[in-house]
């Protein structure tokens, strides 16, 4: 064995599916792989969060924390880690911190050791509340820079931002390198720097969507990263990680050898690719490779979240207009990393602006909180005429924006009443109340089986019928318009304190 082996860890069973399978895998096509995933021997896997969490429910007619305590259940040796999107928990707004502290306390009680934490906006403020009550409960605190190229970020921004989150108790720095634009000499700099200047653990998480995912990883493992992101082979690439397997027979016999068995996974690999077999209907379509990203810094997910909404709207012909649209939105807003929730929101108003030939015409609520500081502070200021036509003389909020929510949790308790026969049905309810009551009076009246199959036909049926109707009724100067609009998840639907 090694003396400094790199560390994996493997997003199969989260990040891996929802790149490219939308996130519809199942549970029971979990199942057949966790024995052997148990046994390899990776620092972690990736298990839970993300968008993980709402897809069970409303696509799969899931329970998400039952998935968890499942797969605890298979996999009792392994690390199990966690993607928390800061004060947005596993949702797409921010929740107050009642509801952050009880989610987590649950999360690390049913099975979750390491809590990888970031913001969209690499705010730390969204960040160290989800971090404090983490590393309390005895959770592995691993504080996120979300990695990002624009005129305002640069290796020393990062560096003083891992230094930031070292000082708020991270145990390890996770460089997350959402669309695969970290280059490997530029990995090679920063982790060299982290490293050097942080003295903390890194761990780097990026996407192969660019093509150089794997040369990444590995100039990274020069500059002394300490455990990388990758996924089974049948698994990888394209918008999701680097393959294990290449990873390892790479660095077999070197100082930094992982001690993984080939042949171990090679037949997990095998199993997998099996499995995926089930849900063709659901793949991306993005190439192996989309040098979009490198262009446009766009992520693969947001590429093909474009092309489908385009598509609804008959204007499939003005793709490359809204890529040229959405770095110039981007700029306005104040260069956000763009991803979740981030990344819907440039994506909306840079389609917006195309579609109805004028910059701003339409502003959406969700750009309209985030101008109003709502989603926390933008990398640079904000351009003086978008915040005119989005908020006109509104002044933006300056201090922690969850610091200007209500307390929700016991609201939520009586809302759902005796639906919910746990905390963790309050916590779903609580999250995801358009989804999980639904669901949760699904499962009163027994639908399992193939009744719950039949449910999630009839659901996914139903969905396609209103999408229809949406767009029959809709024209692209209508209010409705708005591709990336997320029923129920703008920051203009939380409870403020006045």
């Amino acid at each position: 064995m090694s003396a400094k082996p790199v560390q994996i860890c493997e997003t199969l069973l989260r990040d891996a599916h929802q790149s490219l399978l939308a996130t519809r895998m199942r549970t029971e096509d979990m199942l057949p792989v966790a024995e052997a995933l148990d046994k390899v021997g990776y620092w972690s896997v990736e298990v839970w969060g993300g968008a993980t969490f709402d897809s069970a429910m409303r696509f799969l007619n899931e329970d998400p924390w039952e998935r968890l305590r499942t797969l605890r259940r298979a996999m009792p040796r392994t690390r199990f880690q966690m993607l928390l999107r800061g004060q947005n928990l596993v949702g797409y707004k921010h929740y107050p911190d009642d509801i952050a502290e009880r989610f987590i306390v649950l999360a690390r009680k049913n099975g979750i050791d390491v809590f990888r934490i970031f913001d969209a906006l690499n705010d730390t403020r969204n960040m160290s509340y989800a971090m404090k009550i983490a590393k309390r409960e005895g959770g592995h605190v691993q504080a996120s820079i979300s990695y990002t190229i624009s005129p305002v970020h640069d290796i020393p921004g990062f560096v003083r931002l891992g230094q930031e989150l070292a000082d708020l108790g991270a145990d390890s720095i996770a460089i997350k390198d959402m669309a695969g634009l970290l280059t490997p000499y530029a990995a090679f700099d920063l982790v060299s720097a982290l490293k050097k200047d942080v003295g903390l653990p890194v761990q780097l998480h990026t996407h192969y969507t660019s093509g150089m995912g794997t040369a990444t990883l590995l100039k990274a493992i020069e500059a002394g990263v300490d455990t990388v992101d990758t996924a089974i082979s049948s698994m990888a690439m394209s918008t999701s990680q680097p393959p294990t397997e290449t990873l390892v027979a790479i660095l077999k016999g070197t100082e930094r050898d992982t001690g993984l068995d080939l042949g171990v996974l090679a037949g997990i690999a095998r199993k997998e690719g099996e499995i995926r077999k089930r849900y063709a209907s659901f793949e991306a379509g993005v190439a192996a490779v989309d040098v979009n990203v490198l262009q446009f810094q766009v992520p693969g997910g947001m590429l093909s979240n474009l092309v489908s909404q385009l598509r609804q709207q008959g204007a499939a012909d003005r793709y490359y207009d809204v890529l040229d649209e959405i770095p110039r939105v981007r700029k306005d807003m104040g260069y956000p990393p763009l991803v979740t929730p981030s990344s819907q929101i440039v994506g909306t108003q840079a389609t917006l602006n195309v579609i109805l030939g004028e910059r701003y015409k339409v502003v959406p609520e969700e750009v309209k909180q985030y101008v109003r500081g709502y989603y926390g502070r933008s990398p640079a200021p904000i351009d003086p005429e978008l915040q005119r036509k989005a908020i006109g003389d509104e002044e933006p909020i300056t201090c922690r924006p969850a610091d200007m929510l209500c307390p929700g949790l016991e609201d939520a308790r009586r809302e759902i009443g005796s639906l919910a026969r746990s905390e963790e049905d309050v916590l779903s309810y609580a999250l995801f109340p358009q989804v999980a009551r639904p669901f949760l009076e699904r499962r009163a009246k027994g639908l399992g089986g193939k009744e719950e199959i039949a449910a999630a036909i009839a659901m996914a049926l139903l969905q396609q019928q209103e999408a229809k109707a949406r767009r029959k009724a809709a024209t692209p100067a209508g209010p409705g318009f708005s591709p990336w609009t997320i029923s129920g998840r703008s920051a203009g639907g939380m409870r403020w304190v006045r």
